[in-house]
């Protein structure tokens, strides 16, 4: 595990207001859809799909916002059922799982337990980074979680 600070970027960003059991509904298409803007707009993509989760509290009823996040060069785009946005810096507790996504709670745990053996403060953000999307063999997925500390 690394703490680490993030910079800033660009991005193509689509919102949601949603739910743990709901995220599914977003898996895919969402990244397939960015990208085609991305294309359209002739912008250049310089980073993975990124899930961005704004107030969770690992609760399954909990509304929280997600941001599905295409980190782009440009600044000020005008995109069709997108919005440019910049994200900003984030502190965070970062760490790698590789693997099925259905194991993310596991690699999560491990990461809140290192926060809290260590006497970090959570945020309610954290961060997903696809590196490696794979939709054939989950095995081949690699992600980087970011877990927003004070």
């Amino acid at each position: 595990m690394l703490i680490k600070e993030t910079k800033p970027f660009n991005a193509l960003v689509f919102t949601t207001q949603t739910t743990l059991p709901q995220l599914g509904e977003h898996v895919g298409h969402v990244a397939k859809d960015i990208y085609r803007e991305a294309a359209r707009l002739d912008i250049m993509p310089t980073g993975p799909i990124q899930w961005n989760y704004y107030g969770i509290d690992g609760k399954p009823e909990t509304v929280f916002t997600l941001e599905i996040v295409l980190p782009i060069q440009e600044k000020d785009v005008a995109a069709q059922g997108f919005e440019w946005k910049q994200i900003p810096t984030f502190k965070c507790i970062s760490l790698m799982h590789e693997g099925n996504w259905e194991n993310l709670p596991q690699t999560y745990d491990k990461a809140i337990s290192h926060i809290c053996d260590n006497g970090f403060t959570m945020t309610t953000e954290c961060r997903e980074r696809y590196i490696v999307m794979d939709f054939d063999n989950g095995e081949n997925n690699v992600t980087e979680i970011q877990i927003g500390i004070h």
